[in-house]
């Protein structure tokens, strides 16, 4: 292909400098033209030859000459023109044409011979158009497609705002710029200088200037970019933190907080939950369609590597499939991909509003919520990310640690959507059962949670508090968390004592059996002056009585404290010297009976604390009755 009329081939680096300036091209052939005259929508040429040729461009007309542009497009020389027809006043009409109409005047003043100014605005329509008219080398040397591909080259990809300006302007010449590799020269420019900033530094300021310019594209070019970059080797933190970036920009509600029902005062007929901040203008369900389709490309290129994309950024993308109702496919990823990295979420990303699947985009508000007997939160979708985390648990991908911080969160969860009316006593349920027994040290949130989900449900039934009541261990309960079930009208009788064998295996099974006893004294005395108070004037003067049984309560439960504490000092000793004597091993037989004599001590000594004013209770089926006598561990 021949360059006579080329731009002069200078260093890249040169060029650099070059950026947002235009580059005019001078006319070195004789013109017939002088300028061009603009007339309400149409367009003429001031020269002394007349005009023979009329072409439309969208709604523009242009009058000129034929052979200026014969000369020189290819796709004009081959076309046939009828006579004009006077009811149109044109002889030919340029449909779908590349860039329109202010690119049609660009490449006339070219075709006149007129000066014309090439710039990274323009240079984009200008080749696809000249492609469009076929302004090859074959008919003139120095044709507008050399011109333009020469400037593109040298000056344009070698600047990166110039780059961007020229991919942002391609975004309308769909399919002429794809066809001709503008698009994929510019996005492998901007993945080529992104890799050489990876690679000179790895700062945040470093890797995150350029995230705002990528993020300005709409979604199909920023795969492309996202494509290329990936190809560089591209660190997956920086490709992670670029997508989170991109999902900001163009996904409203991203970082909305859903906090549940805590300071909204459910029950008010205004009450609404808005994740979405956009408006009936903004497009309805089109503009759903567009936010769908940038959803599932954003999913679709997620690095693979878990500190790649944040855990709280996943939930977050999840949250707005589900509100645009992404492919059933793309939530089971995300909800996947959660689940391999729950404990570094919070309870605040897990409140996973429930939303109206007939009506695509709106969250169910509180009518809605009554009427249906809907809850406020998705909870099937938390049980599924529970279920994937304890997938990877069991081929050992999880570590003990994670477990721990997974069993305080889902506690806190359940806390959370405890307080949700409409939460059944089912589905309550079957997330508190979802950890297996050894998952929680400790059961004080799991009790958090089901004091909470009493406190919401008062008409709960007995049996169904008693259903609750048994998720939880008692062992695993703290002195604390005991001493609050105790005082705690809302459990049932026998909460804190499970169906168990009644004879003591450990520490806390006598001080369950104690704190049961004494919970029984509080919640008799309660109901006994409760049902004394007659009038207003009997009530004023039962208040500091049973504020005086109260105290007393109190007192006798600190000395509950103080047993207990013997009792483990007891226990400690015997251990001591059961190690002791196991050492020597002497007497194995005759030790075990004196262990079983010890062991029923301890257990009266435990029922003398639970009977109180030496009521006894009937001994179970097959037990011995205490000694009378005092043991050691008096």
């Amino acid at each position: 292909m021949k360059k006579s009329q080329t731009l002069p081939q200078t260093p890249e680096s040169d060029y650099e400098g070059t950026q947002r300036q235009s580059i005019v091209i001078p006319s070195k052939h004789i013109t017939i033209a002088n300028t061009f005259e603009k007339k309400e929508h149409s367009w003429f040429i001031t020269s002394h030859v007349s005009t023979d040729l009329t072409i439309q461009v969208q709604d523009v007309t242009f009058n000129v000459h034929k052979y200026p542009l014969i000369s020189k497009c290819g796709y004009i020389g081959r076309l046939e023109f009828q006579p004009s027809i006077s009811n149109f006043g044109y002889d030919l009409k340029l449909e779908s044409f590349p860039g329109g109409s202010e690119t049609f005047e660009i490449i006339l003043k070219f075709c006149y011979g007129l000066p014309m100014d090439l710039n990274p605005n323009n240079i984009a329509p200008l080749r696809c158009a000249s492609e469009f008219l076929e302004m090859t080398e074959d008919l003139q040397d120095g044709n507008l497609i050399s011109k333009t591909e020469a400037f593109l080259t040298f000056v344009v990809l070698s600047s990166w705002k110039d780059t961007i300006t020229v991919l942002k302007s391609c975004e309308t010449l769909s399919p002429w710029a794809e066809n001709l590799q503008i698009v994929r020269r510019c996005c492998d420019s901007i993945a080529w200088k992104t890799s050489k900033v990876n690679i000179v530094g790895d700062t945040d300021c470093q890797e995150g200037w350029w995230f705002n310019e990528v993020a300005t594209f709409r979604i199909d070019h920023f795969m492309r970019i996202i494509t290329a970059i990936n190809a560089k080797s591209t660190r997956p933190e920086v490709v992670g933190k670029c997508i989170m970036h991109y999902a900001e920009r163009w996904l409203p509600g991203m970082n909305a907080e859903f906090e549940g029902l805590r300071g909204y005062g459910f029950g008010k007929n205004d009450l609404q939950f808005s994740i979405l901040s956009r408006s009936k203008e903004e497009g309805g369900y089109v503009h759903s369609k567009e936010q769908k389709a940038i959803i599932e490309s954003l999913v679709s290129v997620l690095p693979p590597q878990n500190e790649a994309i944040s855990c709280k950024f996943l939930l977050r993308m999840l949250k707005m499939a589900m509100l645009y109702s992404a492919s059933p496919a793309l939530i089971s990823e995300l909800e996947k991909r959660v689940g391999m990295m729950l404990e570094d979420a919070n309870v605040n990303d897990l409140l996973i509003p429930s939303c109206n699947n007939a009506d695509q985009g709106k969250l169910v508000d509180t009518v809605h919520l009554k009427n249906a007997q809907c809850t406020m939160h998705d909870t099937e979708v938390v049980q599924r990310i529970v279920e994937y985390f304890l997938m990877h648990a069991q081929q050992g991908q999880q570590q003990k640690t994670a477990r721990i911080n997974v069993s305080k969160l889902l506690d806190n969860y359940l806390a959370e959507i405890a307080e949700d009316p409409n939460l059944s006593i089912t589905k309550f349920q079957i997330l508190a059962e979802l950890l297996p027994e050894n998952a929680r040290t400790c059961d004080d949130g799991l009790y958090r949670a089901i004091d909470t989900y009493l406190k919401t449900h008062p008409s709960l039934p007995e049996h169904d508090r008693r259903r609750l009541c048994r998720i939880m261990n008692c062992d695993k309960l703290s002195l604390d968390a005991c001493m609050h079930a105790a005082q705690n009208d809302r459990l049932p009788m026998r909460t804190i004592v499970q169906e168990k064998e009644m004879q003591p295996k450990n520490l806390y099974q006598p001080q369950a059996k104690v704190l049961f006893s004494e919970q029984v004294k509080m919640r008799t005395a309660m109901q006994e002056k409760e049902s004394q108070s007659g009038n207003n004037s009997e009530q004023e003067g039962n208040h500091s009585s049973t504020d005086a049984e109260i105290k007393n309560l109190k007192a006798e439960l600190e000395n509950v404290k103080i047993k207990m504490a013997e009792l483990q000092s007891d226990y400690s000793e015997l251990q001591q010297e059961y190690e002791r004597i196991g050492s020597k091993q002497k007497n194995v037989s005759g030790w075990s009976l004196g262990w079983r004599k010890i062991k029923n001590s301890f257990h009266a000594k435990v029922e003398g604390n639970e009977t109180g004013e030496g009521q006894q209770r009937p001994n179970p089926a097959g037990r011995r009755p205490p000694s009378r006598r005092r043991s050691s561990m008096s």
